[in-house]
């Protein structure tokens, strides 16, 4: 009987986690975060990326700035071709969100730049940030944190903190 009630109670808790890591969705009034993540750093690295998406339900909105405790700072930042050539950019002005639509933020376009991290983050790990909107208001949320990227020759990011 208590072999069996371990068990029950070991399938129980992995229910849970699965399903907690597969609901990892935010919300702040008419908008949604889904699915913040983040990936594995080097053990020297100081920068990582973040991305998710925001889904605005209701009225055109902005995402004017994220802080973490992880990092010295988080950059709001886009990628985008220049004829041949990829370009990034600091968003100093945030990133529209218009009403009734979702917008991704994913390596190679939108994204966030976690800045001077002192300790890189894990595999497995969660980063709890704060993301501000101009009129919503502020949400805290985690990053979950996955494997290291493995086609680097994609991620303009590799030479930041070098």
């Amino acid at each position: 009987m208590f072999i069996r009630n371990i068990a029950t109670y070991a399938v129980l808790g992995s229910l849970i986690a699965f399903g907690s890591a597969q609901a990892h969705e935010f919300k702040l009034g008419e908008i949604e975060i889904g699915h913040p993540y983040s990936r594995a750093m080097l053990p020297m690295a100081k920068v990582g990326g973040g991305y998710f998406k925001i889904t605005n339900n209701g009225p055109a909105d902005r995402l004017v700035r994220i802080t973490s405790d992880r990092a010295g700072s988080v950059e709001l930042h886009e990628m985008k071709m220049n004829g041949a050539v990829m370009q990034m950019r600091e968003l100093e002005a945030g990133i529209a969100i218009p009403a009734n639509t979702t917008v991704e933020l994913k390596p190679g376009g939108y994204h966030l730049m976690f800045m001077d991290v002192p300790q890189p983050f894990k595999e497995g790990e969660m980063i709890k940030a704060t993301l501000v909107f101009e009129k919503a208001g502020s949400v805290d949320v985690e990053f979950a944190v996955g494997p290291v990227a493995a086609d680097k020759s994609k991620d303009a990011h590799a030479e930041h903190g070098k």
